[in-house]
């Protein structure tokens, strides 16, 4: 478990150290990937906290949630509606009820102990 938080952590200090700008025109896209990369990032911990963990479910999640929220940033894009905004807010949800499950898991392991 403390391999994929290795490299959180160096992802996160290489982005810091390098020089790397994101126009602005691409910046829904990029928030809405990071969300959707989070959402399956937190909900893998989850599956494997509640013993459930399934590898081709975590990879295919991933890439389906990506593919399906920039879908809707780009569609948004070209009728001029936000509708990357719904999959801002579904991310989002999803994201803190992962992050409260992991927490009450957490809580009743470290209380049996």
């Amino acid at each position: 478990m403390w391999l994929p938080v290795l490299g959180l952590v160096v992802g996160v200090v290489l982005g810091l150290m390098s020089n790397i700008s994101i126009p602005d025109q691409y910046s829904n896209y990029l928030s809405i990937a990071v969300l959707a990369a989070l959402d399956t990032l937190f909900g893998g911990i989850r599956a494997h906290l509640q013993n459930i963990y399934d590898e081709k479910v975590f990879v295919s999640g991933f890439f389906f949630n990506i593919a399906l929220a920039a879908s809707l940033a780009f569609l948004g894009v070209h009728l001029g509606v936000d509708l990357y905004l719904a999959a801002v807010f579904a991310f989002g949800v999803r994201l803190f009820q992962n992050i409260a499950v992991i927490r009450r898991i957490l809580i009743t392991k470290w209380s049996k102990k």
